[in-house]
């Protein structure tokens, strides 16, 4: 079974044989960031799961053929022009798209537990206890109802069920309705593991190796380009900024090495940020934050600092909460 994410797609009810499937994606990689893509039709079933620089991974069913990789995407790709599948785009948040594009790559450690003998509630715990990232597969009765558990480090993320058209939650009281469905009408469950160093490598390589994503680039520049205002502002402070925040950017060196002038791993001028070393999107706004925050502190500008980035911050507010950033 293909699995992707059980919420209000972005976009659906596409046809496929109208698109250019690949403009399509590079658009919405463009517009969303990151999400999935997801392709229907009566022959096969897939999606591509994507950030804002590259497809992070495929899946595709046919007849009774699995593909996932490369091959899945070059199938999903290669066949969008003749078949006309069913296309639905779903807007998922960075920190959640990297857990859901490594569903495909899980394997399957327990199979065919029966109901008769396995209390699913126990289950639950159990793999609650075992840290699992993965999923619990439930299938009722002979097949004709199922449902998926997903795990993130031992903590539910939500559930689906096929009887529920719903978004996936994590509701106890329909985890309890299920285990209780289980024991009335029998079923089997299967337990699938992703492999931990995988979803380590999917969810840090491209903000480790590949630096910030230029979303986050361009919001940091636009915060120091208010701040730089704010100071500029003053007849005493005028054109002192980068000099100040230099100092400020060296206090900081001990808990954000990157920021040590000295290193030279990010540098601002001309309100631009140039990064040349190894950094991550959550680590370059909270060495930033801390920054501009502390020098309006020196400068005794907090409520002219609030007043003018009130805005920024509610243009990016979701993406510091997505990065667990307080604001």
């Amino acid at each position: 079974m293909v699995i992707v994410p059980k919420d209000k797609p972005y976009i659906e009810n596409l046809n496929s044989y109208y698109l250019n499937v690949p403009r399509l994606l590079e658009h919405y990689q463009g517009e969303l960031g990151s999400g999935a893509i997801h392709f229907k039709s009566p022959s096969a079933e897939g999606v591509i799961f994507f950030d804002r620089e590259e497809f992070l991974e495929g899946s595709c069913e046919k007849k009774d053929e699995k593909l996932t990789g490369k091959a899945a995407v070059d199938f999903l790709l290669g066949s969008s022009g003749e078949t006309s599948y069913v296309v639905s785009i779903y807007d998922i948040s960075a920190e959640k798209v990297y857990f859901w594009s490594s569903i495909p790559a899980a394997k399957r450690i327990y199979e065919d537990l029966s109901a008769e003998f396995t209390d699913l509630e126990g289950l639950m715990r159990k793999m609650s206890g075992e840290k699992l990232t993965g999923y619990i597969e439930v299938s009722l009765g002979m097949g004709a109802e199922n449902a998926f558990i997903f795990y993130n480090n031992g903590q539910i993320l939500g559930s689906f069920y096929s009887w529920d058209e719903g978004e996936m939650n994590a509701s106890k009281d329909k985890l309890h309705l299920l285990a209780q469905k289980t024991k009335k009408s029998g079923g089997t469950f299967h337990v699938s593991r992703v492999s931990m160093e995988k979803e380590k490598e999917a969810g840090n390589a491209k903000k480790t190796e590949n630096g910030p994503s230029p979303e986050i680039v361009t919001a940091m520049e636009e915060l120091l380009g208010l701040v730089d205002g704010i100071v500029g502002s003053s007849k005493v402070l005028k054109g002192e900024f980068h000099t100040l925040l230099k100092k400020r950017f060296l206090d900081l060196a001990e808990t954000y090495p990157f920021l040590d002038p000295f290193r030279g791993e990010l540098e601002y001028s001309n309100r631009k940020i140039k990064i040349s070393g190894k950094l991550n999107d959550q680590d370059l706004v909270k060495g930033v934050l801390a920054a501009v925050r502390g020098l309006a502190d020196d400068l005794n500008l907090g409520a002219q600092f609030q007043a003018k980035t009130a805005p920024w911050f509610q243009k990016y507010g979701a993406k510091l909460n997505g990065l667990g950033i307080a604001h």
